[in-house]
Formats: structure tokens, sequence, C-alpha cells
């Protein structure tokens, strides 16, 4: 029998009505009242800082251990919350004047915060004091800590993409907790799980007034209401609002206080505030809402003033992160169109050209237009008076402009460049200024160098990079995996481990750690990190590639299989996962199968070895001796290994090739020595002959 649904649904038009039902239905104990999930309240996560200040407060007094693990989560998430949760990891950037602040998380970073959040509210439920060493002697049974709990939320369809990710999250990894959710449409695919769905009936109460719609800060849904609002003369509407913003605290500045004041009478303040609310949004990563924001503030600045160009170029730089490249494109044209600003032309060259050559499919680059672009930017900046202004510009564009080299593959040409960009700072710059561009500009030279094959200079500058921000885990995870290949595996474990120290839940970390562990041979520890990883994120493709291989080798086929299927579904073509399940249907006797599996993991990538070998196999236990030597052959020249020649050896011998044979066999002592299965060949060899 499969079991009900856990999660709960409350489906009705009206928000009244849906709270109603919200009120009434059976669920273990609410975290707190039923949340107004409206991004127009407090922005992104509306509904995450609701949570985070049911349960931070309560969270202090039995651990302050775990308050302290998540205090990225925690301060991002609800920054009305920061004065008592200190900054335990905090980046540099967060302590630099605006122009010097050039960094912009990757969309990916609100997902590491919801696996944060989502972890801090499982631990809470199961009443974890993180090893606490005081003693605690308070009546439990009134907090909200410890034990089943359900979080209410209404006016889901209005809620920023931040809470909806993280709503997602808590449905799938924290098992104690019931979400019932309410809007007027059905629950989106999008959220994962499975509701119960409740309609909520209309109740029939008189209509609300203009005050309420005002004093709901916009997100009353009656119908009457607004339009009793868009009834009132506009000075009306304006004193409304003007006196619900003196009311709001500069912790609704990401909501509520910018609408409000958008529709009073003070556009400069509304203005202001429009802008603090960007610049927030982009340090921590809240793309949609940057774009959201920055249009509304756009749509007030002055075209051509420097709040218009700020509020122009980190919307431009939000859209295209969220791949959303022709809308960032007209915003970069619209400058050109506007403004006779020299940095403005060189900014807007650079962002168009950056659009071209980090467009995320490869057949889509456009790369000698980006040139083009970048050349612009350079000249531009090449001309600017100011010697200081000039050395970060020039050495900004110059640095992307290496990107577009190193994409045409013109490694050479990218380190010059790089190494040109670092010259001006370091000549140019203050010694304490612009250390973002430094730190870039250090970890790029790192990845060129190591690429050119200079490993010891590039560990060196990751050295210099890290040392600038000890705790932005990107570098740990660059170096690591130059340490790995270098074949410093315990360098490159504590690298992938202090990632995982300072950042939020990070996946890629787990991932290259568990590759690590793979080539230490630890499978079951590999395996628990891949777990983990697919825990964080179910679409990290690779994860399951590497897993089916390590569940396939562990003999769990079931399992194994479970998990190719579920990367087929995502990518059917995937060579990597066509191997592995060449290889359930080997282990199985499908013969058929497993050829057609391995022709087209073939047929995908032609450079697999690992396809070559395990087809190989196939061919010897299917009984076609010759096909499997010329499988193996193959294998071989794409990488020699010593299992490759013994098992070769293997098909020479059953053909009576035994002198071939003998050659693969010593091939393969020569790769490993201490093997005692090539020894033992060999010796019989020897007694043979």
């Amino acid at each position: 029998m499969s079991r009900p649904p856990r999660h709960i649904w409350v489906q009705g038009t009206l928000s009244r009505d849906r709270k109603a039902v919200l009120r009434t239905v059976e669920v273990p104990a609410p975290l707190t009242t039923v949340v107004n999930g409206h991004r127009r309240l407090r922005g992104p996560y509306t509904v995450g800082g609701a949570v985070l200040r049911a349960l931070v407060p309560e969270a202090l007094e039995r651990s302050e251990a775990l308050v302290a693990e998540h205090d990225i989560e925690i301060r991002a998430t609800a920054p009305d919350l920061r004065p008592l949760v200190p900054a335990r990891r905090q980046l540099v950037e967060s302590r630099l004047p605006e122009d010097e602040r050039i960094l912009v998380p990757a969309p990916r970073r609100t997902l590491r915060i919801a696996n944060g959040l989502a972890e801090f509210v499982r631990d809470c439920l199961r009443g974890d004091s993180r090893g606490d060493s005081r003693g605690d002697s308070r009546d439990d049974s009134r907090d909200r800590l410890g034990g089943p709990a359900a979080l209410l939320v209404d006016n889901l369809h209005e809620a920023d993409p931040t809470d909806l990710e993280l709503l997602r999250v808590l449905a799938r990894r924290v098992d104690d907790l019931t979400l019932v959710l309410a809007s007027p449409q059905p629950p989106p695919a999008a959220l994962g799980g499975s509701f119960r769905v409740i309609q909520a009936p209309a109740r029939g109460l008189p209509p609300e007034s203009a005050n309420d719609y005002v004093g709901s800060d916009g997100t009353c849904d009656d119908p009457a209401a607004y339009r009793a609002y868009l009834d009132l003369p506009p000075a009306e509407r304006a004193r409304l609002h003007a006196a619900r913003a003196a009311l709001l605290g500069p912790e609704s500045a990401l909501g509520a206080l910018p609408y409000h004041l958008e529709h009073g009478d003070d556009p400069d303040a509304a203005l202001r505030a429009l802008w603090a609310a960007v610049d927030h949004c982009v340090g921590e990563g809240f793309l949609d809402a940057v774009v959201d924001l920055g249009m509304r503030g756009l749509r007030l600045a002055e075209p051509g003033s420097d709040l218009w160009w700020r509020l122009t170029q980190r919307t431009a730089t939000a859209l295209g992160g969220l791949g959303r490249r022709e809308e960032a494109l007209r915003l970069y044209h619209q400058a050109r169109q506007i403004s006779v600003d020299p940095e403005v032309h060189a900014a807007s060259a650079y962002g168009t050209a950056m659009l071209d050559a980090r467009h995320p499919d490869p057949g889509r680059r456009n790369l000698p237009r980006a040139t083009g672009w970048i050349n612009e930017a350079i000249a531009v900046s090449t001309l600017l008076s100011d010697r200081r202004l000039r050395a970060f510009k020039l050495g900004f564009d110059q640095n992307g402009r290496a990107l577009i080299e190193l994409r045409q593959g013109r490694v050479g040409a990218a380190l010059e460049l790089v190494q040109a960009a670092i010259d001006l700072a370091e000549r140019d710059l203050p010694p304490q200024a612009h250390p973002l561009h430094r730190m870039v500009l250090y970890a790029n030279r790192a990845q060129l160098l190591a690429r050119s094959g200079r490993a010891e200079e590039a560990l060196d500058d990751f050295r210099r990079a890290i040392a600038i921000d000890p705790f932005f885990p990107d570098h740990y995870l660059d170096r690591g995996n130059l340490l790995f290949e270098l074949g410093r595996l315990d360098e490159a474990l504590a690298d992938y481990e202090t990632a995982i120290r300072v950042s939020p839940p990070l996946p890629e970390a787990y991932y290259n750690r568990a590759e690590l562990r793979l080539a230490q041979g630890d499978l079951p520890l590999a395996k628990e990190d891949l777990d983990h990883v697919l825990d964080l994120d179910p679409d990290y493709l690779d994860a399951y590639v590497n897993r089916a291989g390590i569940l396939e080798v562990l003999g769990e086929h079931e399992a194994a299989r479970r998990d190719v299927e579920a990367g087929l579904a995502a990518d059917p073509g995937n060579a990597h996962l066509l191997g592995v399940l060449g290889q359930l249907e080997t282990a199985e006797g499908r013969y058929a199968e497993a050829a057609a599996a391995f022709d087209a993991a073939l047929a995908a990538r032609p450079g697999l070895a690992s396809a070559w070998a395990n087809r190989a196999v196939l061919r010897y236990e299917s009984g076609d001796v010759e096909g499997a030597v010329a499988d193996l052959t193959r294998a071989i020249e794409l990488g020699e290994d010593a299992a490759l020649y013994f098992n070769r050896a293997t098909a020479l011998a059953a053909l009576g090739r035994d002198g071939e044979a003998e050659a693969d066999l010593r091939a393969a002592q020569a790769l490993d020595p201490g093997d005692p299965e090539i020894r033992s060949a060999l010796e019989r060899f020897e007694k043979a002959g």
C-alpha cells in the first residue's frame, strides 16, 4: 500500500478563506502562526525568515553551537537576526566599499543556503544540542524544538523563488516537518513531494477595505478592497502608504518598505530603499529579486544618473546570471544610447562580451563577437585619465579577454593578459585597494599556470588567493583538484574538507571528496559522499554516474540500475551511464541489451576507454574473443593500464597467441609490479615454456 501524502495543499480563491482552513487542519504543532509568503513583505526568504525568527531565539538558548554552524545561512535569510548571530565565517567582500565588491554569487548559492536552512530546521526538530556543555533545566514542553512540527504558509503563488526552492528542499529533507501550503492555484510540480489537496470554500464574509489593502502591504487579494483602494484620490493613497512606511522598520527594506515608498509621496526615498535592497540582494546572490527591484528602481531613476547606471549594471548582471540574455543585452544597449560616460561604455561592452563568452551552451557562444566587444572595453578603459581607476578597469577588462582567449584554446595568450592585469594592480593600485580584484586575478593565473604544467607556481597563486579571503570556498576546491592531479591526496582531502567547513552545504566539495576516496579504493566512503551529494542536489548528474558505477562494483545491481535510470532520464545520451548500463546488462546475461548500451555509449563518446574495456568483457563472455582483443587494443591506445593488458593477455591466450599474451603480461607487470595475479600468470607461461 502507498503511504498517504504527508504534506497538505489548501486551494481557494481568497486568502481569508484559505487561512480559515489552515487554522483548522489537523497537523503537528505549527512552528509559527500562518506565514504570508508574499514576496512583497520581506522579499527573498519571506517564508525562510519567518521560520528562523521562530526557531533561532530558542535554539540559541539550547545550543549556540548549532546556530553558529549555520551563521551564513541565517544571516543571509533573516538580516534582522544578525545582532543575535555573529558572523563566524565572513567573506572579505562584506567589509569592502561598494565599488570594490565585484563578485556576484552564482544562482546555485541559494541552493546551498536552502540546504543549510533545512539541516538547521531538521536538527532543531530533533532536539540536537550540538554538544553544548552547559546544562539546561528549562521546561521544554512549551518550546518549538524537539518532535514533529508543521509550517503553514499562504500566498505561495506570490512567493519569491528563494522560498519556493527552500520549501522544495524542506519537503525532501526534513521528515519531521509537515508543509501546509495555500494558494489559489494547484500545487506546482516544481515543489516536488506529494500533497493532499483541500479545497477552501468561499465563506461569504464582508468585503475588506482600502485600509485593509494598504495595511496588508498590498498583499490583500479581495477585489473589493483593491477597487476601494483605486477609488481613493491619489493624494489619499499616497498618505496611507506614507503612514504605513513610517510604521515599518529597516528589516522591511527588501519588500514592504520600498513598495510603500514607491506609492507614497517621496520618490527619492523609494529610490534609496530600492537601491539598498538591490545592493543587499546582489551580495547574497538573490538574482530574481535583483531583477525585480532593479527594474522598479529604473522606472524612478533619472536616466544617465549615477544611480541609474548602478541599477542598470546590477540588473543586467543578474539577468545574465539567470540566463535571460536578451533582456540583459537590451539594458546594455539602452545604457550605450543614453550615456556618454566612458566608464558606462566600457562596462557595457564588457558585460555584452561576457554574455557571449559565458553562454552555458558552448555551441551558442560567439567568441569572435565577444572579442570585438571586449576589445572596445579595453580601448575605452585605456583612455581613462585617473591612474587608479584605469588600473582597475583595464585590468578587469584584460581578465575578461583572457577568458575569451582560454575558450579558444590559447592558454599562453590568456596567461599574458592576466599577468598584465596583475602588473597593473601591483604598480598603480594602493596596496590595500581592490583585494577581491587581486584575489580573482591570482586564482585565474593559478588555473592557467596549472594548464601550462607549472603546478608549483599555480599552488603559490592559489595560496595568495586564499590568503586574501580564507572563507571563499571555491579556491579550496580548485587547489584541491590540482593537488589531486598531482597525487598529493592528503593535501587535496584537506582542501576539500576546508571548503565544506567554510561554506553552507556544498555539493561540489562532497563530490570531489568522493572522487578522491574512489581513487583510494574506499568505495563505501565514496558512496556515502555521493549519497550526500544527491541529497543536497538530486539533479547532480555526475553523482549518479559515479554512484551507479560504485553500486555495480559492490554488486548492488538494482540500486545501480535506479541511478542509471535517474541519470538517463536527465541526460539520455550520457556515455558514462550507458556504459554502466552495459555492465549491468552483462552481469545479468542480457548480452544483446548490453551490446546495444555499449554501442550507444561509444557512439556518444568514442574516446571512453571504460566502455571499450567493458564491451571487451561482454564480447569475451559471449564467445567473440577476437572482438574482445580489438576492443581492449583500442582501450589501451586511449590509456595504458595494467588491468587492460592483463585482460588482453587472457583473450590472446584463448586464441593461442601465447607470445603476444606473454608480452602483454610483462607490460602489465611493469605497470603494477606487485599484482599477484599478473605474477602467477607469468609463472604459468614460464613453466609452460
